[in-house]
């Protein structure tokens, strides 16, 4: 029988985070996939399951591709493929690959790629669901995201839908904004209405900060949070 490809979201940086069934997968599958941004930088993800992994008697094998932070389709289509390739080949003698990523494996998760290869290749796939960055930031913060039945936008990127779709909601979730910060800035501070900004860099991570208003620094991991308030 074929192993199966399961995607385990490890939440945003604190272990303690970890689902009860993430654990119990990555204490059981014989090989865990660890993607790097580069060959020299370590896995994030890898970092936070690192202590479950070491308690394991058993041991288990560890792939580390590198999936590159670029906008270069071409290089990334061949990155993916050789990750799929790299996972294929654990599936095809028998073995479960549990692919750790940060987050929740169906929120703008690199997992969906390589999901979609290896399904095309005959194989099962799976998902453990994980804690998302953006609930653990409201939860650092102390804020709530939505109530009743407000909406709820989360941006991956600020381009010209962003400030199409923004009054018709309530709130945002506007991730990774030492991309884009300025531009975020200004088309929220646009918005007529009332508002309240809060950002988190590093969420349950060493060096967590937590500040109102847009992040001043420029970390990746750093995510602002923003609710309407209609005015009076």
């Amino acid at each position: 029988m074929h192993g199966k490809l399961i995607g385990v979201g490890v939440g945003p940086g604190d272990s303690e985070l970890l689902t009860l069934r993430a654990v119990n997968v990555l204490r059981s599958v014989p090989v865990i996939c660890a993607p790097r941004s580069s060959s020299e930088r370590e896995s994030i993800a890898l970092s936070i399951v690192e202590d479950i992994l070491n308690e394991r008697r058993d041991g288990c094998r560890i792939l580390e591709p590198v999936f590159p932070m670029t906008d270069d389709r071409d290089e990334l289509e061949s990155h993916w493929d050789s990750a799929a390739r790299m996972v294929a080949a654990e599936l095809e003698d028998g073995r479960d690959v549990a692919f750790i990523t940060l987050g929740d494996p169906s929120i703008y998760s690199t997992f969906s790629y390589l999901q979609r290869r290896i399904e095309d290749m005959g194989f099962e796939t799976g998902m453990v669901p994980g804690v998302t960055s953006f609930t653990a930031c409201a939860a650092t913060a102390g804020r709530t995201l939505v109530e009743g039945d407000e909406i709820l936008l989360v941006v991956p990127r600020v381009d010209d839908r962003f400030e199409r779709v923004l009054r018709d909601v309530d709130a945002c979730v506007i991730m990774k904004t030492s991309r884009h910060g300025r531009r975020a800035m200004e088309v929220v501070e646009s918005d007529p209405r009332g508002k309240d900004v809060v950002s988190v860099a590093n969420c349950s991570m060493d060096g967590e900060v937590v500040e109102r208003g847009f992040a001043s620094g420029g970390g990746y991991l750093a995510t602002t949070l923003v609710r309407f308030r209609e005015q009076s």
